[in-house]
């Protein structure tokens, strides 16, 4: 019992551990970020300012309007989107950071009723 006990004490410390996270050092930069099309791994580059997000993907040019939420939430909007799915806002929360790069989630800002809500994940570096 007593070998129980102290095997689970430091369980419970390590369950109470969050990840630590400065989102403020990537509210804007200049970002790299992997991404899979057709099962072919490729890079692209973003640019965010306070407002603004350009991405650089696919010899493509992207823009995009960005509203903060708090320090690590953003709502991004395309400002000239192509299809009624571009027109679609989408919910980024930064989830952990390191020294030079940031894990996210992305989704929907609005859920679909009729569908079931889609969570992804990323990472992007900062090189500027």
């Amino acid at each position: 019992m007593r070998k129980a006990l102290i095997l689970l004490i430091p369980l419970l410390y390590l369950s109470c551990f969050q990840a630590e996270r400065q989102c403020s050092d990537f509210k804007t930069g200049t970002f790299t970020f992997n991404y899979t099309i057709d099962g072919v791994e490729k890079t692209g580059t973003f640019v965010r300012t306070e407002h603004y997000n350009i991405d650089f993907f696919d010899n493509k040019v992207d823009s995009a309007s960005i509203r903060w939420i708090n320090d690590c939430e953003f709502i991004q909007k395309d400002l000239h989107p192509k299809n009624m799915n571009e027109q679609k806002d989408i919910h980024f929360k930064i989830i952990s950071t390191d020294k030079d790069s940031y894990t996210f989630e992305y989704k929907l800002a609005v859920k679909d009723p009729y569908k079931k809500q889609r969570v992804e994940k990323g990472t992007a570096t900062k090189i500027k």
